[in-house]
């Protein structure tokens, strides 16, 4: 098996992206003062100066130059060109003056439409542990929709931290690319994308490592879980642990700080969209680690989820998924054990 996807070797499609996002970055930056798309410190914020926030342009503009250097014309990718345009602008806009929430998950719901009707990217039965779930064509547009935006808004949630989103973007694009290598499916579309994607995200977190020097912003950060979402689906009819599962666990606390939060927020009687400071990398933070210290944490527990998923591929499924287990259990435990449900200590602040 060799390294050669679309004829040209995997290495020289990552030294492209990522030499082109790395040096799109300064002209983000440029264009990101020039326009006033700046992210204004305040009570919520961990940056104490104003920072620029389209780091989104240098991704989105390295994954376009990858994929017109290497990339192959077909339908789905024209329909993952269109959605991500659409994700990416308005992306943009709220980078410049933000756009209200329900604008956005409008936008977010047309774009993934686009590539689920369209490019016909979606699943349509669930196989897990023997048991098989068909869904009709409607259903599963319905699901594949509601997954597409669920991980952009996932992605977006967790981006609160110097070079958060774009490490474990990479993490998660490396691994779906080494699980790919490892079945035999160099020459399918999702190895491709994923190896742009982790280029491009690479050149971007060489600026946004802490301390970074600009933000991703909502054009970033929502094109990321875009692709993210997409590469899971991609080829995949029936969606098994080794197609949508497995990203779903490489992607653990991006999903479980998303779910704790909409539940922390309904237990105050808050919005879901009301944003706050009780994020699982927040709850690091308060525990005395430093910005760059509790980035390594997170970067370490998606890298043993990313870990076992290939040895899930590669070795005995049922030591993988005892493991998945523990690792799963073990975060939640850690997890419960900060104040992301609920913050006791503005609760006894306001009993005195």
């Amino acid at each position: 098996m060799d390294l050669i996807v679309n004829n040209h070797n995997i290495f020289e499609i990552l030294f492209i992206t990522f030499l082109s996002s790395l040096l799109l970055v300064p002209l983000a930056k440029s264009i990101a003062n020039h326009v006033g798309a700046l992210d204004m410190p305040n009570e919520r914020k961990i940056h104490k100066v104003p920072m620029p926030r389209m780091g989104g342009l240098a991704i989105f503009g390295s994954f376009l130059i990858g994929y017109i250097l290497y990339g192959d014309v077909t339908t789905q990718m024209i329909s993952i060109l269109i959605g991500s345009f659409i994700i990416f602008l308005v992306g943009i806009f709220d980078d410049i003056k933000p756009i209200r929430a329900l604008y956005k998950f409008i936008v977010q719901i047309i774009a993934a439409s686009i590539v689920v009707i369209y490019g016909q990217v979606y699943f349509n039965q669930i196989t897990f542990l023997g048991l098989n779930l068909s869904f009709n064509i409607y259903t599963s547009y319905a699901l594949s929709i509601f997954f597409i935006v669920s991980i952009s808004n996932a992605i977006n949630l967790i981006d609160g931290l110097d070079g958060l989103a774009g490490g474990v973007s990479s993490i998660y694009f490396l691994t779906i690319a080494i699980i790919a290598f490892l079945l035999g499916r160099t020459t399918g579309l999702d190895f491709f994308l994923s190896v742009i994607m982790l280029g491009a995200t690479l050149g971007f977190l060489f600026h946004n490592f802490p301390p970074a020097k600009i933000f991703m912003g909502d054009s970033g950060s929502l094109f990321l879980g875009f692709m993210i979402s997409v590469i899971s689906l991609i080829g995949f009819k029936v969606a098994t642990l080794t197609s949508l599962i497995i990203p779903l666990v490489v992607l653990a606390i991006p999903i479980f700080d998303t779910a704790l939060a909409i539940f922390r927020r309904l237990l105050k009687g808050e919005s879901i969209g009301t944003p706050d400071k009780e994020h699982f990398h927040h709850q690091l933070l308060k525990l005395k680690f430093s910005t760059r210290t509790s980035i390594i944490i997170i970067y370490m527990i998606n890298i043993l989820f990313s870990v076992v998923s290939i040895f899930y591929v590669i070795g005995d499924t049922q030591q993988a998924i005892t493991l998945y287990l523990l690792l799963m259990l073990a975060l939640l435990f850690v997890i419960l054990k900060t104040d992301i449900l609920y913050n006791h200590k503005k609760k006894k602040d306001k009993e005195k």
